[in-house]
Formats: structure tokens, C-alpha cells, sequence
């Protein structure tokens, strides 16, 4: 469970993950070196598990994001998988509950690339069905 002040921080981080721990401190109202101890025990707990990088809106708007919902053979999931972490454009993947089995956020510079992605995902080995969903526009992302 976290404290108050871990989600503070967190949170701040997750907008910022650049600020400064001086920046970081005088918003949170706490030292600097408070900072820091707070931030390296979250990491030491493995609650920060790394840092990356966010894209600008500029350029994500100039991507074609979609959903994309896979049915796979059960005994062919691990393979779907790791056929799916050597995609490039796949961003995440989801297991689900319901009439799919996974949910993969892919990422392409055109609908034809898009297209030749999902013939790609659909053609896989143990894929059975898939339903895809261009994402127009992103209205919360924290």
C-alpha cells in the first residue's frame, strides 16, 4: 500500500518523470532529500520499475493507433505472444476475459501499413479470429 505522499509523488512523476528532485520537492512541500530517499524506495520495492520515454502529441497524432482483439488456440497462446513481442508496432498486450482472449495496442505510420500489420497478426499461428478498431482520438491518458 502506498502513502499519501508516495501517490504525491507518483503522480508528479508520472507527468514529469524528468522533474528535478528540487522541482519535485517544492511541490510536494517536502526536501529534496526526501525526495530521493522516497523515490529510491519505491524503486528498491520495485513500485517504479523503470523509466521511458513519451512521445510527443505531434507526432502520435501523425500514427494510426488501433485496438485489436485476438480469439487464439489455447495451447498456442505462448507462441502468440512471443510472435506478438517481436512486432515493433504492437505497443501493449492485454489478456482478457469475455468473447476475446487478448487485446493488442499497435501503432503504424499509415492505414496501409496498418492493414499489412493485421493481415500479419491474423495470419499467425494459433491466431483464429481477430476485430480491429482505429482509435480517432485519445480523450485521457495518464
Amino acid at each position: 500500500m502506498l502513502s499519501e505522499a508516495e501517490q504525491a509523488l507518483l503522480s508528479l512523476l508520472r507527468a514529469n518523470a524528468r522533474a528535478s528532485t528540487a522541482e519535485l520537492a517544492r511541490r510536494l512541500g517536502v526536501s529534496r532529500t526526501t525526495v530521493q530517499s522516497r523515490i529510491e524506495r519505491l524503486e528498491q520495492r520495485g513500485i517504479i520499475a523503470g523509466y521511458g520515454v513519451k512521445l510527443s502529441a505531434d507526432y502520435e497524432q501523425g500514427l494510426v493507433k488501433a485496438h485489436v482483439l485476438l480469439t487464439v488456440t489455447p495451447k498456442l497462446a505462448d507462441k502468440v505472444v512471443r510472435a506478438l513481442q517481436a512486432l515493433p508496432p504492437v505497443r501493449t498486450l492485454h489478456s482478457v476475459s469475455g468473447n476475446f482472449d487478448m487485446i493488442v495496442i499497435v501503432d503504424a505510420p499509415s492505414i496501409r501499413d496498418l492493414d499489412a500489420l493485421l493481415d500479419q497478426i491474423g495470419a499467425m499461428d494459433g491466431v483464429e479470429r481477430t476485430s480491429s478498431s482505429i482509435i480517432l482520438s485519445t480523450r485521457i491518458e495518464r
